[in-house]
């Protein structure tokens, strides 16, 4: 999408999706490429029941996600060895070049995030990383527990 050289406010309509170097399908939302943004991007992210991001980091980008509905579970930190579990209604900070794996352990209800990040081209500086997914962290907090 072109954009004029001078700045404006811009609505983006529903409905077109990307696949992600991440391994998930994103709502395209806001980035340079879509509103001309020049610091940020947000997007909306279903992850399926059942479904896995690839390990990965956002270069020299800091990221926030809300969660909208649903649980996720994300590794992260060196070696993907801290965990969190991401319930409806909580904000997840994630540092730049900060390796994590957002996944949803339910096996019937997605999970809906939206996501924001300093990176005004979306996929830019997403680096896929090469450390072993740990699977699914134990249900103490998980899918149905209350606390995040």
């Amino acid at each position: 999408m072109e954009r004029d050289a001078e700045s404006t406010c811009t609505l983006i309509a529903g409905g077109e999706t990307y696949h992600g170097k991440q391994g998930f399908d994103y709502f395209a939302g806001l980035s340079a490429e879509t509103a001309g943004t020049k610091a940020l991007c947000m997007h909306l992210v279903t992850i399926p029941p059942g479904g896995r991001a690839r390990p990965h980091l956002h270069q020299r980008h800091e990221s926030a996600v809300y969660v909208v509905s649903g649980v996720a579970g994300m590794w992260y930190g060196e070696g993907l060895r801290q965990h969190m579990w991401a319930h409806a209604g909580d904000f997840i900070y994630i540092p730049a070049n900060t390796p994590h794996l957002p996944y949803n352990a339910s096996d019937m209800v997605p999970c809906v995030g939206l996501i924001a990040r300093t990176d005004p081209h979306e996929q830019e500086s997403v680096t896929v990383v090469d450390i072993p997914d740990p699977g699914v962290a134990g249900a103490a907090e998980g899918p149905g527990a209350g606390g995040g």
